[in-house]
């Protein structure tokens, strides 16, 4: 990107580098004409997230040892970091590999540090999911599985206003009285869900659990935002070379963390394997599982049908959770699930949808007509109004490596 112009990789014309509202428009053109090959992927996406993200905080649960942890939640993290860089390396081979002959070479050092400089705004997700990854288990010391997993899904109403202030994300009556709703659903389901008669940090367990959650809710919220926006406004670079900033960023802020434990606590804590089970290590497999699922989400999907899929992940963790350590399943969380489900079918309902706006004498996009035409796949080039560049069907790399 050189004074504000980019070059396509596929024809090499210039086109103005689009804003966050550009950015936004697009998506919502796409969304209204999504392909059968968009909705079998969005479909792999949330079955695969429901079984990942449900299974998360049971295998937290099940990775404490008399209501602690033996090992650093750091280590987990970063372990997890480690394992999603392997990941996106390898798949990087395997893409470079089946480039055809003429393409831009995928590793070449000069594609690797233009990258790199497009994609540095991948670090801001990447220190907030870092954070985010720690309080998890803090959380766990204070709910249930299931109650973690409910309240996690406040974020889709943070998630939601967030994309209307940065990314100018337009939503629908409709759809705010379903995000609404689940307010509600999650609302009914945590009556009662506060241990009583503990403390954490000197604090009443209350007042630390809300503190807590308030940062649950709010820090991955704007990781996943800013992740979102990151991703599709460099939508021509390769996912996995994505994933590797991103996911190296990540490893680099939790090995911080690590040094910074063993400042503090000796240098002891700085084995990264110490305390570990056969339990945690299927948790590192499966919080580096879920992360590499929702870059596919964000870059491919939206962040509010990874928010919704998470939610209906609730269902799975919820009866694991009571089938496993006998957690019950009461009247508040049924009844708080059906109105979640109710939810989810009125937010994407198409009666839901956002309707154009009408056009007046200062038009948004000089040639609105052209850009309605134009393809998702070239929503970051081409969704400002100056644009008429448009993309063919044929030209779109595969969105896994073949």
């Amino acid at each position: 990107m050189n004074n504000g112009m980019i070059e396509c990789s596929v024809c090499h014309s210039k086109l103005v580098s689009p804003n966050t509202k550009a950015v936004s428009r697009a998506y919502d053109r796409y969304r209204s004409k999504i392909s059968s090959k968009q909705r079998a992927l969005n479909v792999f996406l949330v079955v695969g997230d429901c079984i990942l993200v449900g299974l998360q905080p049971i295998l937290v649960f099940m990775s404490k040892v008399d209501g602690s942890f033996k090992f650093s939640p750091i280590s987990v993290n970063f372990l997890t970091e480690i394992a999603k860089v392997l990941f996106a390396v390898v798949m990087l081979l395997l893409q470079a590999r089946s480039q055809k002959v003429g393409e831009k070479p995928l590793l070449s050092i000069s594609t690797f540090v233009q990258a790199a400089r497009n994609n540095v705004l991948l670090a801001i997700p990447a220190f907030l999911y870092a954070i985010n990854n720690y309080l998890k288990f803090i959380m766990q010391l204070y709910f249930n599985p299931a109650t973690v997993k409910m309240l996690s899904n406040l974020k889709v109403l943070v998630i939601a206003i967030l994309l209307k202030i940065i990314m100018k994300r337009r939503f629908s009556i409709i759809q705010w009285e379903a995000l609404a709703l689940l307010l509600i659903g999650i609302s009914i389901n945590q009556l009662r869900s506060l241990p009583e008669g503990t403390t954490a940090l000197g604090l009443p367990v209350a007042s630390g659990a809300y503190l807590y959650t308030l940062i649950f809710v709010t820090v991955p919220s704007l990781a996943s935002v800013y992740n979102e926006y990151a991703l599709k406004s460099q939508y021509e670079t390769s996912i996995y070379l994505q994933n590797l900033f991103l996911y190296g960023y990540g490893a680099i802020f939790n090995f911080l963390g690590i040094l910074v434990t063993a400042l503090v606590k000796g240098p002891s804590s700085f084995d990264i394997l110490q305390g570990h089970s056969k339990a945690t290590m299927l948790l590192i497999f499966n919080n580096a599982a879920q992360g590499i699922l929702s870059s596919f989400f964000f870059k491919y999907a939206d962040t509010i049908l990874k928010k919704y899929s998470s939610t209906v992940a609730t269902i799975f963790t919820g009866i694991a959770s009571a089938a496993l350590f006998g957690h019950t399943l009461t009247i508040n969380f049924i009844l708080g699930i059906s109105v979640v489900f109710i939810s989810m079918h009125q937010f994407f309902s198409p009666l839901s949808k956002v309707k154009d706006e009408p056009q007046n004498g200062m038009l948004d996009f000089k040639d609105n007509h052209r850009s309605r035409d134009s393809s998702f796949i070239n929503m970051a080039a081409g969704a400002n109004e100056e644009a008429s560049h448009r993309v063919e069907s044929d030209e779109r790399r595969p969105l896994l490596p073949t």
